[in-house]
């Protein structure tokens, strides 16, 4: 039998094929896409130029003025290692040649200035991690706050080669917590503006274990902890640390911030209070919330003891009296 075909059976037929040769380009994209995002890759991905790595001695070709300042600073060394991708420049920025073949156009695998703080930091974590004075700065309060590694630091324009910071202590904190610069001024403080004493003496701006950073209130300060674990204070206010035969209760279970303020106030030994006696009282006496022991009746609070302390001297602790007499 001969079938005869008019022009319409044609068109329709051609149509019929152009609709299965579509469909079968979209099976084969559909599979394509299953396979990009399984373990085969397409032709043009298989194509792509991957950077490789070229050396400190390029970068330098055109940016001489930050190699100039690469060469001073701690990073420098990095030009030993045999891994290549801890060398130099590379080491941080990631391998260069497409950049180099570009004319640079085409950034660097980790362009910095175009990166979220949190990105820089954990490219930096890479190698700095492993250090225990960073160990825990991808979970601190500055990193969960949005502050990154080169908010701080500067590996190209520092003036510090030892740290590289943007700027030095104590300045570079007060440029974010600006509530606390004014308690260095007061009467009584510690020398943190006259040079003595630095931020990171008893912070540790990477971030604390947080098992001594938290206040009554539960906000972190990234405290440091002493040699022995005892509270950052006692690194430096060795006198008080004991251990005691009879200790001050207070000290023990609630620390330093119980009766002095950390920063500076304008009390003598940064009191709390300007009475002695007022922050004595505020646990020693007869009530039904406080398990000290209360005041005795003979002491006189309007007349004869101005100041608790000038009997109970040792009031931190004692090795000889229970009543922390010298």
């Amino acid at each position: 039998m001969r079938v005869e075909y008019g022009w319409r059976g044609w068109a329709g037929a051609i149509a019929l094929a152009g609709f299965a040769l579509l469909a079968a380009n979209q099976l084969r994209a559909t599979t394509i896409h299953k396979f990009q995002n399984g373990t085969e890759k397409t032709t043009a991905q298989a194509s792509k130029p991957v950077p490789q790595y070229v050396g400190a001695d390029t970068c330098k070709m055109c940016h001489a003025d930050v190699f100039k300042n690469f060469e001073e600073n701690p990073h420098y060394k990095t030009l030993q290692l045999k891994a290549k991708d801890k060398q130099g420049c590379e080491g941080c920025h990631g391998p260069g040649s497409l950049h180099v073949s570009s004319g640079g156009q085409t950034p660097v695998p980790y362009d910095f200035p175009k990166m979220t703080p949190q990105a820089i930091s954990e490219r930096c974590m890479d190698c700095h991690q492993s250090r225990h004075e960073n160990e825990h700065f991808l979970t601190s309060v500055h990193f969960e706050s949005g502050i990154g590694c080169t908010n701080c630091h500067s590996v190209h324009h520092s003036t510090d080669m030892t740290t590289l910071l943007v700027k030095a202590q104590p300045q570079l904190c007060y440029t974010c917590h600006r509530a606390i610069q004014p308690q260095f001024q007061m009467p009584f403080h510690h020398r943190v503006n006259e040079g003595m004493v630095r931020c990171s003496d008893c912070h540790n701006p990477h971030g604390s274990s947080g098992d001594t950073a938290l206040e009554p209130g539960g906000e972190n300060k990234q405290l440091r902890t002493a040699a022995a674990g005892n509270a950052i204070c006692l690194q430096c206010h060795v006198d008080k640390a004991g251990p005691f035969v009879f200790e001050h209760e207070p000290v023990v279970t609630d620390g330093c911030l119980d009766c002095h303020v950390p920063h500076g106030g304008p009390n003598p030994h940064m009191l709390k209070v300007a009475n002695v006696n007022q922050l004595c009282l505020q646990c020693h006496t007869t009530s039904s919330f406080s398990g000290a022991p209360g005041t005795p009746s003979f002491h006189n609070q309007n007349s004869q003891f101005q100041a608790c302390t000038l009997c109970h001297t040792q009031i931190h602790g004692s090795n000889f009296s229970p009543y922390f007499f010298q």
